[in-house]
């Protein structure tokens, strides 16, 4: 079995920004339809982290505009992104965590709730508090995963995507 060589810097910085541009138009254009609907419906709490994230998109983007204009310290942008967003639903999860309070159960889920709650043997609080524990834990490992293996991969072309833009000039 042979080893393929690695990828010349010029496709390595077109892989970069192509991925690049996908996740930051994903989390701006997500995110700040979120922040909007959260915003329509006087959630300010939920706009304001909506926007906070967005921020992550755009700088994305901003960095992904520096490289394709001839500036290597794109790449610094595109890094940055990743633990910035990291750590704006980290601490969205355990601001939600620590502080949510249970919201009044729609009249039409009550009972299933109460039926899903009663066969593990809690309360229709506890029940939503435990359901809720799970989904902000769901939600901080796969930001964990994502972000963090983003990050990496910036970071391990960043070398390459470098060379590309000097060769460039």
């Amino acid at each position: 079995m042979t080893k393929r060589p690695p990828l010349l810097p010029e496709e390595t910085f077109q892989r970069v920004t192509r991925v690049a541009n996908i996740d930051g138009l994903s989390v701006l254009a997500v995110a700040g339809f979120l922040a909007l609907a959260a915003a329509s419906g006087r959630d300010f709490q939920g706009a304001a982290v909506g926007l906070l994230v967005a921020a992550a998109g755009a700088i994305e983007l901003h960095g992904l505009g520096l490289l394709r204009a001839g500036h290597a310290r794109g790449m610094n942008w595109l890094i940055a992104s990743q633990p910035y967003l990291m750590a704006v639903l980290l601490a969205y999860c355990a601001w939600s965590l620590l502080f949510a309070t249970v919201p009044p159960i729609p009249k039409e889920m009550a009972p299933l709730i109460a039926e899903n709650a009663r066969q593990l043997g809690l309360s229709s609080e506890d029940y939503l508090r435990a359901v809720a524990k799970i989904a902000y834990g769901t939600i901080a490992v796969v930001t964990v995963c994502y972000q963090g293996g983003l990050t990496l991969y910036y970071l391990q072309r960043k070398p390459a995507v470098t060379a590309a833009v000097e060769t460039e000039i």
